[in-house]
């Protein structure tokens, strides 16, 4: 069994590598995940947003600041232009994890919400999302929703033709 610290290794490792699937070993089937767009609940959901982001130009590098403590706490900068207005981004995180049977069963990352917006949307945009943060919410699961409609392997069975 790995270690959490190891586990948070391969992950950010992962990360880095664009490699959702590795990323995706990483969460306990029921595991859920937070930042500042996205609300995500199980695996799958989870391993769909990494896919999503694993397809942008994102450089990752992380430090381990607590792998075994309960939280787990690890220091992340993630560099990227951001989809919607070609803007890069340079988004310094700390993420916050609890261990359930070995894999991650909460994530949570935070950051300068003021500062992303405004790196992310421009200085009127966002201040508006940083102000009305049920707004970048909100379309950023909407992103997410259209992009996961799009990539059949995330499909929810549909129960009818369960039985088929």
């Amino acid at each position: 069994m790995e270690t959490q610290t190891e586990v948070l290794t391969n992950l950010y490792t992962c990360l880095a590598n664009h490699d959702y699937e590795g990323m995706e070993k990483c969460y306990h089937p029921d595991a859920t995940f937070r930042d500042i767009g996205f609300t995500l609940e199980k695996r799958t959901p989870i391993r769909a947003m990494w896919h999503l982001i694993s397809e942008t130009d994102l450089r990752a590098s992380f430090k381990i600041v607590d792998g075994e403590g309960s939280p787990s706490t690890v220091d992340l900068i993630d560099e990227y232009t951001f989809p919607p207005t070609g803007k890069r981004v340079r988004n310094p995180i700390r993420s916050v994890f609890e261990f359930k049977e070995g894999l991650i069963f909460k994530h949570r990352d935070f950051c300068d919400t003021r500062q992303w917006c405004i790196d992310a949307w421009g200085p009127l945009l966002g201040l508006l999302f940083w102000l009305l943060p049920f707004l970048q919410r909100a379309l950023t699961m909407s992103q997410y929703h259209s992009w996961v409609k799009r990539h059949s392997e995330y499909a929810k069975p549909n129960p009818k033709n369960a039985a088929s």
